[in-house]
């Protein structure tokens, strides 16, 4: 992947060189121009296309982003609310998520989101202990994990 980005910059660069043309525009046409030889040269190279995982990325950022604003309105809500209509509660998640990375990945994103806690995680990576402020279905919310968090943070190490 760093091969690519800089194969990509090198071919963005010649063409502004070629051109004489040294403004963002012609940074951006070099740029894009790279972007479809890579697209065509791929085919002979093993790894995947850059562009794949740097999508991946953005998406979970995306996600996380989105999480994190509705959580947030829904803890301050419960806050507001003049008597608490709460009920805590701890649920174990069996994650798919192997390497320490991916699962301290997932873990980060459930402490940072509003109203959720990881407390432990197991010896062999495969099992988060998590605290949720309202827990009304622990099924629901650990398939809400799986289909958001996990699912993005697959896309991104395993493209």
């Amino acid at each position: 992947m760093p091969f690519q980005i800089l194969l990509n910059l090198m071919i963005a660069f010649l063409w502004m060189m070629l051109n004489g043309n040294w403004t963002l525009p012609g940074f951006v046409v070099g740029y894009t121009l790279g972007i479809a030889v890579l697209l065509v040269v791929r085919k002979f190279r093993p790894e995947p296309f850059y562009l794949v995982r740097l999508w991946a990325v953005l998406k979970l950022l995306g996600i996380f982003m989105r999480e994190l604003l509705v959580s947030s309105f829904v803890v301050m809500g419960q806050i507001l609310r003049p008597k608490l209509n709460l009920q805590p509660g701890v649920f174990e998640y069996r994650t798919e998520l192997g390497s320490d990375w991916e699962v301290t990945i997932l873990s980060c994103l459930i402490c940072l989101t509003p109203g959720t806690l990881t407390l432990e995680v197991s010896g062999d990576n495969r099992v988060l202990y998590i605290h949720a402020l309202n827990m009304t279905d622990a099924d629901e919310m650990a398939e809400g994990i799986r289909s958001t968090f996990e699912k993005a943070i697959m896309e991104v190490t395993r493209s």
